[in-house]
């Protein structure tokens, strides 16, 4: 096995200018990922530079069998972690032959929105946390946790140190640093309330930026638990019960926001999420009314509360930020298999375009 780590890690720079690309989609389901590779001439810093490319539409549930070529353009580069040296990760979104964005590609009209010029002129900041399960391969049965049967009750888990505690931090720290290297804002981590659920955070990030660094982040951690054997969940109540769910609460700042007297914009733009609260509801992802049930530290999903410091509320607003009177919110309902491409635009369209 050494010899076979030694031929993956070589480092081909030794040899010749010629780099890999490993270039980066969403598949048909809206939350499943895909990746090929190809080789390049020589390094490249813009994705300007990068030639499209197509893939079997007809495999990934995305075209038919007798027009099965999706053509993805290249979006956003990022160093490979696995590959290292000069190679390439490769965010992509997916287009028609005619140039016409597919149903799964969120990306497209979010770009719209981020380039109108009231909200690039806005600045608009995301903080984005993304909690996810790990799962025993075999038996998709959370890491840590007997087989059949549950760990002790909630309670010592979240932010947890201990080998009858923590389960999984060697694949949580080799995500971390991999985003790092990427060139991912990733800005920490934790272990969460359910043993076996963790949480990274990515921001403060500005615009799409936001979204292409989630999904890259979100493609490493698939391939880290790869690596290891086991299984990336999504699932926003990956285990019924009195167990935490999953979500990908997400924290926002205009500079309008950030700047004296945001307080009274935020709570406008508060204010504008609640008038469009079930259209929120209806993007944040799938699955969701079984984890926003108002417990667990979640707003009853038909309900929509905001309130400074409260966890239970959909918006939750800092004690820092109604102490200097600007700052960000937090809006707590994205489930954890939300699509960041559509949470991040809309929030913006709500806050800044939208007219009620």
């Amino acid at each position: 096995m050494s010899a076979l780590a030694d031929l993956i890690n070589l480092d081909l720079s030794d040899s010749t200018e010629k780099i890999i690309a490993e270039y980066i989609w969403i598949g048909g389901s809206g939350l499943d990922m895909r990746s090929k590779a190809r080789t390049l001439p020589g390094p490249v810093k813009d994705p300007s530079e990068l030639p499209k490319w197509n893939y079997d539409g007809s495999s990934t549930g995305q075209a038919p069998g007798d027009d099965s070529e999706v053509i993805i353009y290249p979006q956003a580069i990022f160093k490979d972690p696995f590959r290292r040296g000069n190679n390439i990760l490769v965010m992509c979104d997916a287009y028609t032959p005619a140039g016409e964005p597919i149903p799964t590609n969120k990306r497209h009209a979010a770009a719209k929105i981020f380039s109108d010029p009231a909200v690039a002129a806005e600045e608009t900041w995301y903080g984005i946390e993304q909690e996810y399960t790990l799962l025993q391969k075999d038996i998709k049965w959370p890491v840590g946790w007997p087989v059949g049967g549950f760990p002790g009750p909630q309670g010592p888990y979240y932010c947890g140190v201990g080998a009858d505690k923590a389960f999984g931090r060697d694949i949580v720290d080799a995500h971390y640093k991999a985003c790092l290297y990427a060139g991912i804002n990733v800005s920490g981590t934790n272990g969460e309330v359910m043993p076996g659920q963790w949480e990274f955070q990515v921001g403060p990030t500005v615009g799409i930026a936001a979204a292409d660094q989630v999904w890259v982040a979100r493609f490493i951690l698939e391939r880290i638990t790869e690596l290891a054997g086991v299984v990336l969940s999504l699932d926003p109540k990956p285990i019924p019960g009195d167990w935490n769910g999953a979500g990908a609460h997400t924290n926002y700042s205009t500079k309008s926001m950030r700047e004296d007297g945001g307080y009274e914009v935020i709570k406008k733009a508060i204010e504008k999420l609640g008038l469009r609260h079930k259209e929120h509801i209806a993007a944040y992802g799938e699955g969701n009314e079984r984890r926003l049930t108002g417990k667990h530290e979640t707003a009853d999903i038909n309900t929509f509360l905001w309130g400074v410091a409260n966890r239970g509320a959909s918006i939750r607003v800092g004690r820092d930020t109604e102490k200097d009177g600007k700052g960000y919110f937090e809006d707590r309902r994205p489930a954890s298999n939300m699509d960041p491409y559509t949470v991040t635009s809309m929030v913006a369209e709500t806050t800044i375009l939208w007219k009620p």
